[in-house]
């Protein structure tokens, strides 16, 4: 495992409680863990595990109850709302399984969205190099109905890739895919991590989890195991 001071993520003490009428509901329990710049990490867990609530702190989407994060060195865990956000859009990528793609608007457009509020010289020639990295040269003014499956994911991924993020984050890419327009995914992801490209894929699939260089298994709010792959992810 990555040491704390090489790492791009570590969280100590990680604690998410909700209230629910009378009860509290602990979704994260001390989660402990380190990832560092340029791995290519699964997170596993059943539902209910914690997963997703764990994926929504890496993504400052939410914050915890508890405990310090720090991303790229800075503790993040407790900054105001506004902060997040701008760290949110500068630093992490996100890719989903239901893609997010806005319907009436081209690959490119949609590729180039992040970049409005953004002061980037040329935002349009960034969405283009994004979409020609992820193999969609071709297909920049087509909208996402006139696209397969596998051509809209690789346009969400383009679009997390726009920024030129610290972290990618990526829930169940596959889950909305065929399994060889899944492995075509996972190869993305796979070359992007070659080209250095932090990378972070939770789900609840063995052969997507088989594809990384390293597992961690969240049960009941806790890291249950943290291993590299012994699996050939290439």
């Amino acid at each position: 495992m990555a040491t704390a001071i090489e790492a791009s993520i570590r969280l100590q003490g990680i604690t998410k409680e909700y209230r629910m009428a009378a009860e509290t509901v602990y979704a994260l329990r001390g989660v402990d863990l380190s990832i560092g710049s340029n791995e290519l990490v699964a997170i596993m867990g059943p539902s209910g595990s914690g997963k997703s609530t764990l994926m929504n702190i890496l993504g400052l989407l939410d914050v915890p109850t508890a405990g310090q994060y720090w991303l790229d060195g800075r503790d993040v865990a407790k900054l105001p709302q506004s902060e997040l956000a701008r760290v949110r859009g500068r630093q992490i990528g996100f890719v989903f399984q239901t893609f997010e793609l806005l319907p009436r608007q081209t690959a490119l457009r949609n590729v180039e969205l992040p970049l409005t509020y953004t002061r980037v010289a040329n935002p349009r020639a960034r969405a283009i190099e994004a979409l020609r990295r992820v193999g969609l040269a071709d297909r920049m003014d087509h909208r996402p109905n006139q696209m397969s499956g596998g051509q809209r994911q690789r346009v969400a991924i383009a679009r997390a890739l726009v920024q030129h993020p610290s972290l990618i984050l990526a829930d169940e890419p596959t889950g909305n895919l065929d399994t060889q327009t899944g492995d075509e995914i996972l190869a993305l992801f796979s070359e992007l991590h070659r080209e250095g490209q932090t990378i972070v894929i939770v789900t609840h699939e063995p052969d997507v989890a088989a594809k990384c260089r390293r597992i961690v298994k969240i049960r009941d709010g806790m890291v249950e195991s943290d291993l590299p792959n012994i699996r050939d992810a290439g």
